[in-house]
């Protein structure tokens, strides 16, 4: 690519950091990186048009795990891993909103809730005789108990009549948030560049060469953050995790609130301005959705509906909007990959399915790996 003096100058000389992804966690490392060092120069560059992984294809649920979510990840983490993983999750949460603010975000704190269908019968009883144990190992994290047993109001069919409720769960708005934070970051004078994918880099000594599909550059040191994407630059700790999601089109005295979770955390739910937003079922084909591919999958989509149909809306008129898709970075552990790869490359990535909740804090992380 022929660039002009003006814009090789402005643009792609002397670059000190350049982040790949602009996404929660890319944006938040740049702003991090602006605050530590006011005169850098600092480049964000994106593959799409939008941030491409999950930043702005998520469902908005500002949570930190339903209850049997965390009950599932104690068979694979210690205890003292499932409560630090908590602790970020948390601190991130409040690192969002406090950057960010409340209305900026759209944020809601209506409470979250955990469903269970008459299949899972013996996952709620499980759920409920170990929710005492639970409580005790979170108190330490909100001086409180968290999870309580209700009753089941909301006209589910299908559905245990006793349900786990967590009023510490939030919702907000995917789209102000990221807006938000893009004009934040364009306001610090960082440059982000869309439509731009990151082949491959090579570090050396004093830079890294990044390379693109038409043209490479350098800059002193390279911070990945692109999440689902991150195995395609060598980084092999991360798989990506497919998660696809529908949305229906206003519906007439929808009186929902609060954020909704079924299996484990697989499927989940919300009111979104009269409408159901509704994800998951990655679990039907765990290995099928361990892709990039923006697309559904008819055995997806199918299994949806017919939740929307005989659970969540019984004998309610419904139309489907809009289908879209989103990638996360998920592993074998769920601690997030905040590192120095090499002596001038960094990354954080493996989210987990957690980027609005710990997306802000990892993003930090990632900036003050160079402190």
């Amino acid at each position: 690519m022929n660039f002009s003096f003006w814009e090789y100058d402005s643009w792609f000389s002397y670059i000190d950091f350049t982040v790949v992804g602009s996404g929660i966690t890319g944006l938040n490392c740049a702003l991090n990186l602006r605050q530590q060092y006011p005169n850098a120069r600092i480049l964000v560059v994106e593959r799409g048009l939008l941030p491409y992984g999950a930043s702005t294809r998520n469902a908005g649920f500002a949570c930190f795990g339903s209850l049997s979510e965390i009950l599932d990840d104690l068979n694979t983490h210690t205890e003292d891993e499932v409560v630090e993983l908590i602790k970020k999750r948390v601190s991130g949460l409040e690192l969002l909103r406090k950057n960010l603010g409340d209305e900026n975000i759209g944020y809601e704190a209506h409470g979250g809730y955990e469903l269970f269908t008459a299949e899972d019968k013996e996952l709620f009883e499980n759920c409920a005789s170990k929710m005492p144990e639970i409580n005790r190992l979170l108190k330490p994290v909100f001086g409180e108990n968290i999870f309580t047993i209700e009753d089941n109001n909301h006209g589910f069919k299908n559905i245990n009549p006793r349900l786990v409720y967590n009023k510490y769960e939030g919702q907000l708005d995917t789209g102000r948030m990221m807006t938000s934070l893009l004009h934040k970051v364009q306001a610090a004078g960082v440059k982000v560049l869309n439509n731009l994918p990151v082949k491959s880099f090579e570090g050396g000594p004093a830079s890294v060469e990044v390379v693109t599909e038409n043209f490479s550059f350098k800059t002193r040191k390279l911070f990945i953050a692109t999440n689902g994407f991150a195995s395609q630059l060598g980084l092999s700790e991360v798989r990506p995790a497919r998660a696809q999601v529908l949305i229906t089109k206003p519906i007439k005295n929808l009186n929902l609130k609060g954020t909704f979770h079924l299996d484990r955390g697989y499927y989940y739910f919300r009111n979104v301005r009269d409408r159901i937003l509704f994800g998951g079922g990655r679990n039907l084909d765990l290995k099928g959705e361990e892709t990039t591919e923006m697309v559904q999958t008819a055995l997806i989509q199918n299994r949806l509906e017919e939740l929307l149909k005989n659970t969540i809306l019984p004998g309610k008129a419904f139309e489907i909007e809009r289908r879209w898709s989103g990638v996360m970075g998920v592993g074998d552990k769920k601690k997030p990959v905040v590192k120095q790869v090499s002596e001038n490359v960094f990354c954080g990535v493996r989210l987990g399915g957690m980027g609005v909740a710990i997306g802000s804090l990892v993003g930090k992380e990632l900036a003050e790996l160079i402190k």
